[in-house]
């Protein structure tokens, strides 16, 4: 069954199907950045004590699903997450180097959605979702 976490007086299973955009969508989310944006974002999960699951940078969004202890809200993980990684964006590839709070880069809000029995599912929609989007784009095309 499920591979159960625990802290000192709780056992648990609390995961979170994300989705969040850059500003304006903009297609930013290519060659080096989208690379290197992973490790990025795992980091800054165990961080907060969570786990990136299953993820899968899109050229104008990003899903994840992410295990968050209990004792964090969803919304603080995720705006910890969008706001240090715009800053490490922001130093790493725009290169601005001081006194910038990566403002520029994400759009303010996010999608979330628990994720229940329906895990294996989640997992398979975020890892076929970019292959999903070109077959979609070609039947425009015709």
């Amino acid at each position: 069954m499920n591979d159960y976490e625990s802290l000192s007086h709780s056992v648990w299973d609390c995961k979170y199907h994300v989705v969040w955009i850059p500003k304006c969508r903009k297609k930013v989310l290519y060659g080096q950045l989208r690379v290197h944006m992973g490790e990025v974002l795992r980091e800054l999960a165990r961080q907060k004590e969570s786990r990136v699951v299953e993820g899968h940078l899109m050229p104008d969004h990003v899903h994840m699903l992410i295990s968050i202890p209990p004792k964090y809200a969803v919304a603080s993980v995720v705006g910890f997450v969008k706001g240090k990684s715009a800053i490490h964006i922001a130093r790493s590839f725009m290169g601005r180097r001081r006194n910038f709070v990566g403002q520029n880069f994400w759009a303010r809000g996010y999608f979330v959605s628990t994720v229940g029995l329906d895990e294996a599912l989640v997992r398979e929609y975020i890892r076929k979702q970019e292959h999903e989007d070109r077959r979609l784009d070609q039947l425009k095309l015709m």
